[in-house]
């Protein structure tokens, strides 16, 4: 069974900055969740935080596929 998780940091409409992760089994629709911050700052620092929790657990990062 293949799964993706994903993170991305971008602005938003308001001037704020999201952190957007999501997640699922490739080939399925997955979930998504998007955190809201004031400052990139933020957003980087539990980017950062949700990173080395996914790579305790066994995660690894895979090269981007340009479509």
């Amino acid at each position: 069974m293949a799964r993706y998780y994903a993170m991305s940091i971008e602005p938003n409409l308001f001037g704020d900055v999201c952190l957007l992760r999501k997640w699922g089994r490739i080939g399925a629709k997955g979930q998504m969740l998007v955190h809201h911050f004031g400052r990139e700052e933020e957003a980087v620092e539990l980017f950062l935080d949700l990173l080395r929790q996914k790579r305790k657990r066994g995660y690894r990062p895979r090269a981007c596929v340009a479509s």
